[in-house]
């Protein structure tokens, strides 16, 4: 029963792996809860990268573009863990050696890890059609999340408070839901997370241009991402480090499978 409500395509490693990923992320996170670097919103903004990039190599992994001994590590959700991982050594190792640099060479890092898996994946072949809607889709959702952002710091101008992380959560999730829309409208890709699945194939919804019957996923995730990110208001103006990094995990469950959905879309469409 518990599989029927996991993404499809949820797998573990072998036990080897997955013990050396466990092992990793713990080790990661015992250090981070020792040195206790400071967490500002420029720093978590910093991590956008590291979530594109975890998406990005899960992508190589669809495709079979991965070398067999690192394809274990980019499955679903593993792939989670070794990003996070990564990301967390590259935090402590720009705290110790340029403290008042954290987030621009935390940022550079995650580009630097995101580039030549990008590059890798586009090597596989690039479908100019998947391309084309990645493109409409990124485009569409720069409007929509502004349009979104505007609306909800007008509503409800505490939510400025929780500024470009904020504003990141939105945008990430509406990139989700818009690039998810398109794929399945205009692609034909499915959707693996059931309730995803449930939200686009209900009947009777009126289709729109490019979105299809894709809207109304859409709206929910606007709906969501809002809602939660007008929540944290209050959370990051009392705790402001707890508050923005729990608010950068939203913004990543968004903005993670929208990059996955980009990439995916560009080179196997």
């Amino acid at each position: 029963m518990v599989g029927g409500l996991l993404p499809a395509g949820t797998t573990l490693p072998p036990a080897p792996y997955l013990l050396t990923v466990l092992l990793a992320t713990g080790g990661v996170v015992a250090a981070l809860r020792r040195r206790r670097p400071p967490v500002t919103a420029r720093r978590v903004l910093a991590l956008a990268p590291w979530m594109a990039f975890g998406s990005a190599a899960h992508v190589l992994y669809v495709v079979d573009a991965l070398p067999p001994l690192l394809s274990p590590l980019a499955g679903s959700p593993t792939v989670y863990l070794t990003a996070g991982s990564l990301a967390g050594a590259a935090w402590l190792a720009a705290d110790a050696v340029h403290p008042d640099r954290v987030a621009s060479a935390l940022a550079a890092a995650g580009v630097l890890c995101l580039v030549p898996v990008v590059a890798v994946a586009a090597s596989t072949g690039v479908s100019p059609e998947g391309a084309g809607w990645s493109g409409v889709a990124l485009a569409l959702s720069l409007l929509v999340a502004g349009v979104a952002w505007g609306a909800l710091t007008r509503l409800r101008p505490e939510t400025a408070v929780t500024g470009g992380v904020g504003a990141l959560a939105v945008f990430g999730h509406a990139l989700d839901g818009v690039s998810t829309a398109v794929g399945t409208t205009q692609l034909g890709f499915g959707e693996r997370t059931p309730v995803s699945r449930f939200l686009l194939e209900l009947g009777g919804i009126p289709p729109v241009p490019v979105l299809g019957e894709g809207w109304l996923f859409l709206l929910v995730k606007l709906a969501v991402a809002s809602a939660v990110t007008w929540l944290f208001a209050a959370y990051v103006r009392e705790t402001p480090g707890e508050g923005y990094l729990l608010l950068g995990f939203v913004a990543a469950m968004g903005l993670g499978p929208a990059a996955h959905n980009l990439l995916l879309f560009s080179v196997a469409a």
